[in-house]
């Protein structure tokens, strides 16, 4: 795996500091997670995203969600894990693990819902821009600066 020093983007980009941190904090953590559980990352519009994790095997009850400083955590947590120790597997294909994945959410990104169904877990994203982010048009000839006496 390669190793992408960020340290210039640090003293090129003033102000730009932050975009440099959060390269370099994705690039960190994709190394440490592991692939399990799979996941797509869907754009369902142009401000609506949708993130499907393939958890079978887990109930409502053993997963998680938490949203917290742009970053959301799924994390999933076998209960019954005594259980397993009375089973005698021949094959075991499906993964039975804990799991804990983290995704950097971007500026203004909120989770609005999330679904489980047939084994996918649906998580439902929605960019919400402040009305005093939004641009808008403003008229010429409009300024009132100076008052006429």
């Amino acid at each position: 795996m390669r190793t992408v020093d960020l340290s210039p983007l640090y003293r090129s980009f003033i102000g730009l500091d932050h975009l440099a941190s959060l390269m370099d904090s994705a690039q960190r953590s994709s190394e440490k997670q592991s692939g399990f559980p799979p996941y797509n990352i869907e754009a369902l519009d142009e401000d609506k995203y949708q993130i499907t994790m393939a958890v079978a095997g887990f109930s409502e009850q053993e997963l998680s969600l938490e949203s917290e400083n742009n970053t959301l955590t799924v994390k999933g947590e076998k209960q019954n894990k005594a259980s397993n120790v009375e089973r005698k597997f021949i094959h075991q294909g499906i993964a039975e693990r804990n799991f804990e994945r983290k995704f950097q959410l971007g500026d203004h990104i909120k989770v609005i819902g999330a679904d489980l169904e047939n084994g996918l877990l649906k998580i439902d994203l929605e960019r919400e821009v402040p009305e005093a982010m939004k641009p808008r048009k403003i008229a010429i000839g409009t300024s009132q600066l100076l008052e006429k006496e």
